[in-house]
């Protein structure tokens, strides 16, 4: 799986929902330049020294920001204030980007995991 199977991934999804995530997918990349885009699980990811660090997904109703791991989204809990989310998942509205600063802490915080 490769970045032109997450553009065939997002060019499949109704706008506003493609270009919130393709405002997240430029928000990874800030953070982790030299991740693997690929398709883990059936959703966009990210990984660094095959590791994933991050990804996304479009639901009916929502957007998803997915960790791949239980534990980050515990540990920032302060920080997400009122977005709605379960141990795996952070969901966000279909026409607002997460903030940048946020992105940031959850794949720098799935990396400290990662011990990358």
């Amino acid at each position: 799986m490769t970045a032109a199977d997450v553009d065939a991934y997002l060019a499949a999804i109704d706008e506003p929902k493609r270009s919130t995530l393709e405002a997240l997918r430029r928000s990874i990349l800030k953070v982790v330049p030299d991740a693997e885009e690929c398709i883990s699980y059936g959703v966009p990811a990210f990984r660094l020294d095959g590791k994933v660090v991050a990804g996304f997904a479009a639901f009916k109703n929502h957007l998803a920001y997915l960790p791949h791991s239980g534990e980050v989204l515990s540990s920032l809990s302060e920080q997400l204030g009122a977005y709605v989310h379960t141990s795996g998942s952070l969901h966000f509205p279909v026409d607002q980007a997460l903030p940048e600063d946020l992105v940031r802490s959850l794949v720098e915080a799935k990396m400290a995991l990662l011990g990358l």
